[in-house]
């Protein structure tokens, strides 16, 4: 015998009935922000993080941003030579890092092309402003940031070339 069709407002009333009975029975799946607060996962996307010590001003990383929210500012000083009687190098110091958070787009790529692991994600998510001007965070506040930052996981057994 064939079932009888039920018009889709009455499937979507069942559907919505049944969720109501489950929440009453099992309480809310909502955790009620801010004032309870939920630990985001280990590899969570939440603020990139400064580590100033390894950012040699390269600029891969502003010239990489697809939303151009990166501004970078150095200057070269004399370092003293590497060897005995060797000439002094130049070396690129920082003196402005900003990001834009009111333009970034989290896609991470300046984490990703950063060779000498200036950036890190960390997974800290609150940091509104009431103005959107305040949204633009300099080198100290992205490197406070960095205490937040997770310890990087074990390689696994064969990554490193020539060990097992």
């Amino acid at each position: 015998m064939a079932k009888p069709k039920v018009p889709g407002m009455f499937k979507g009333l069942g559907i919505t009935f049944n969720t109501l009975v489950d929440t009453l029975k099992n309480g809310a799946a909502t955790v009620q922000y801010p004032h309870e607060k939920e630990s985001p996962p280990v590899r969570a996307r939440g603020v990139i993080a400064l580590r100033e010590d390894n950012c040699t001003s390269c600029m891969l990383c502003a010239r990489s941003c697809p939303d151009w929210c990166i501004y970078i500012e150095g200057h070269k000083e004399l370092a003293p030579p590497r060897r005995a009687g060797g000439k002094p190098r130049g070396v690129n110091k920082l003196d402005r890092f900003d990001i834009d958070y009111a333009l970034c787009m989290y896609c991470g790529i300046c984490v990703e092309v950063c060779p000498f692991d200036a950036l890190f994600w960390s997974p800290e998510y609150e940091y509104s402003e009431p103005k959107i001007a305040d949204l633009l965070h300099d080198k100290t506040k992205l490197g406070e940031w960095m205490e937040t930052v997770p310890e990087a996981p074990e390689l696994e057994s064969g990554a490193l070339k020539g060990k097992k």
